[in-house]
């Protein structure tokens, strides 16, 4: 096979119109595994494929990016830089967007390789082309771009010559192009920033990240919402949480928060608002947040409650995501009758309305519902069950009339209340006391779908692998719901079906 590939290769290399002899190497290519390829191809005949890429013919152009795509990939990273530095650098200039993308895609192989590395970071002249890179007007090169800064920026080295040097300016001035491009510049820095504290020096001490939070407060809304999803992401290490402490952001997104009743675009950014904190809230502390800026938690009762479906949704998601800690439930109880409020509009939004507001609602109620076994003490039992019983006159009723409802995500966000409930003590109660409850449980029949059945299974096993279950539910329905659990969710009953020779 190798024989043939470097007969097609030669055959290449004296043809005015190619197009025929490069399908026929694509081809053979794709039936020798990859691991066989590096001894098939030599480095000479190589350059004939990458000297076929200046060419208007874009059928042509393509054919040699899946051709080298192939065969690259075939060889170390060291290989690639050593034997192909030049024509990496071309491709990143290339009018053709895949072109560019092939190039970034195998430099970002070579930053990874620690002896390759060293052949990138010391070429000035490619990590300005890759820069520039960002600036281009196909996303998908700009994201490839991105990627391949941010490996770069894994060592000192790497850091160094970003940060120290002129590529600093060349970074600033692609971003005055466009704000799109603006927000690429900062989304590379954020994920550099995001890596380590010392990562995180070099763009503080860049400007980059000061002008990315002065846009927070800037007049154009949009750029506002934009910000806060780059400030968000940058608040999920501790380092950079640390940061944005220092620089005072928390306290400005608060008052942003109070700001936005008499802003009335506010709807534009208030949702990234809630969702910075309430992201923070998990990754620190509910209480502690809830405590010290009591304007965010005012908001999302407010939100909860608020007629505008954007609104509703991302209030049910921050509720969902508190309710997942044990310190997010008690700071909800806390605050007495407005929770109780907001459980009641939970409740009416999961029985009625839009599809995609009822499976978020359904999704919220069963995070706020679940307790994990060792976290199931006396008061922590009470408050989930006082919870579940505010829902409705009839709670168990009401979610499983949701569950036989004709929409997919609707059953399997009922079946998800009732996984929630499955594993304490008064759920089982709960269910062993609703007529054919147990049944509907034991029932394969009610979804037919994959996730309705993993659903289902859920349940099952969150019943069957409760220490109080069987003495709850009695010993027949527990030894029917091991059986359940051990045939699997996509079990089957044979069913016997005897043919009565000519019955006709």
């Amino acid at each position: 096979m190798a024989a043939s590939i470097e007969s097609l290769l030669r055959e290449i290399s004296g043809v005015e119109d190619p197009i025929e002899e490069l399908q026929s190497l694509k081809t053979a290519l794709l039936s020798i595994p990859v691991s066989s390829l590096r001894d098939s191809v030599s480095g000479q005949r190589l350059h004939v494929i990458f000297s076929l890429l200046n060419s208007s013919d874009r059928e042509q152009v393509q054919l040699c990016v899946d051709i080298l795509e192939r065969i690259l990939l075939a060889l170390s990273p060291l290989q690639v830089v050593q034997n192909y530095r030049a024509e990496l650098q071309g491709g990143l200039t290339h009018p053709n967007e895949t072109v560019k993308i092939l190039a970034l895609t195998q430099i970002s192989r070579v930053v990874e390789h620690p002896e390759a590395f060293a052949e990138i970071v010391n070429n000035h002249d490619v990590l300005r082309a890759v820069v520039h890179c960002i600036g281009e007007e196909k996303m998908g090169v700009a994201k490839q771009a991105i990627q391949s800064l941010s490996k770069l920026s894994h060592s000192k080295p790497g850091l160094d010559k970003l940060f120290h040097t002129d590529l600093l300016t060349v970074m600033k001035d692609v971003m005055a192009k466009s704000d799109v491009i603006r927000y690429r510049i900062y989304e590379l820095v954020v994920e550099i920033a995001s890596v380590s504290p010392i990562s995180l020096g070099y763009c503080a001490n860049s400007s980059v990240l000061a002008q990315l939070l002065g846009e927070l407060t800037g007049d154009d809304v949009l750029i506002r919402a934009t910000a806060i999803e780059m400030v968000t992401t940058l608040a999920h290490s501790q380092h950079g949480r640390q940061y944005l402490a220092q620089q005072g952001i928390m306290d400005k997104i608060s008052n942003m928060i109070r700001g936005a009743e008499t802003d009335p675009f506010s709807s534009l950014y208030l949702p990234g608002l809630v969702k910075f904190f309430g992201n923070l809230a998990i990754m620190d502390s509910p209480q502690q947040v809830c405590e010290t800026y009591p304007a965010f938690q005012n908001k999302v009762f407010e939100m909860a409650l608020d007629p505008d479906p954007a609104m509703i949704g991302v209030a049910l998601d921050t509720l969902g995501l508190l309710g997942t800690t044990v310190e997010g439930k008690q700071v909800l109880q806390k605050t007495g009758e407005k929770f109780k409020a907001v459980l009641s509009r939970m409740s009416q939004l999961a029985s009625s309305g839009a599809t995609e507001l009822r499976v978020r609602s359904l999704d919220a109620i069963s995070q706020l519902l679940s307790l994990q076994p060792e976290q199931q003490t006396e008061d922590l039992l009470a408050l989930t069950e006082s919870w579940f019983q505010h829902l409705s006159k009839q709670p168990m009723d009401m979610f499983r009339n949701i569950s036989t409802q004709p929409f997919p995500e609707l059953h399997c966000g009922a079946l998800r209340i009732f996984t929630a409930i499955a594993a304490q003590p008064w759920g089982q109660r709960l269910m062993i006391s609703t007529p054919g409850f147990v049944e509907f449980v034991l029932d394969r029949s009610t979804g037919q779908t994959k996730e309705a059945k993993d659903a289902k299974f859920e349940l099952v096993g969150a019943l069957a692998c409760s220490s109080t279950a069987a003495e709850i539910l009695g010993s027949q329905h527990f030894i029917r719901l091991k059986a359940y659990l051990r045939e699997g969710p996509y079990y089957v009953s044979a069913v016997a079906s005897v043919g009565t020779e000519g019955a006709e």
